[in-house]
């Protein structure tokens, strides 16, 4: 699954046959495609009649120009473990933060990253107020969802920083944008690839939203 997600954010609307080698011990989430059917699914995308299901990627475009794309979620924070430091806008409310980070998620990694934030978000919720309701678990979003999650990590409030905007959706109307105020150590990355990141510090600002292009998953 981490070799497609890493393979997809580098194509342009090609189709991707993803293989599940070992059905056994690979959940293959990603991986649609057992090895026995390799060759027919081949021949019905060389022939155009292939059933694809179309991906909803993230998307980040920082002021210097540099792009980076996911297909699970795009973290935002600081490379060890300080506090992240930046300004977030969604829409017109605004906020400066010191937090262990930002997440943007998709569908796809709704069930991954996004889904253990709200596990312990709503255990702590039930724990200091278990006069509440029982609340349950938000329901994954669909693959091809026109919209992205946000959600801040250990948001600090302090007399500078806020802990108000933390959690939402962005769209294509309304899109997010964080500027960096750390003067080093600042990164960006994808779907887990620490090592291929965008440094993101003082002055740079990310533009955040839903990739023009989509990951183009062969299925069988």
């Amino acid at each position: 699954d981490g070799l497609v997600a890493n393979v997809a954010k580098y194509l342009e609307g090609q189709p991707l046959l993803a293989v599940n080698p070992d059905p056994e011990t690979i959940d293959g989430i990603l991986l649609p495609i057992a090895v026995p059917a390799f060759g027919q699914v081949l021949n019905r995308t060389l022939a155009k009649t292939a059933e694809i299901k179309a991906v909803t990627m993230a998307e980040v475009r920082l002021s210097d120009g540099q792009v980076l794309r996911a297909v699970n979620d795009l973290f935002f924070g600081a490379a060890s473990h300080v506090s992240a430091r930046y300004r977030i806008k969604l829409g017109r409310q605004f906020e400066e933060q010191s937090s262990s980070g930002l997440i943007v998620s998709t569908g796809v990694g709704s069930t991954g990253w996004l889904r253990s934030l709200y596990a312990g978000a709503l255990a702590i919720t039930r724990q200091l107020h278990p006069d509440l309701p029982d609340l349950p678990e938000p329901m994954p979003m669909s693959w091809d969802a026109q919209e992205l999650a946000f959600n801040v990590r250990e948001p600090w409030p302090s007399l500078t920083t806020g802990a108000s905007l933390v959690s939402g959706l962005l769209t294509p109307r309304q899109p997010l944008t964080l500027t960096s105020r750390m003067p080093d150590g600042g990164v960006i990355f994808g779907d887990g690839m620490q090592a291929d990141y965008l440094p993101f510090n003082a002055g740079v600002t990310a533009h955040v939203g839903i990739a023009s292009t989509r990951l183009q998953l062969v299925m069988y």
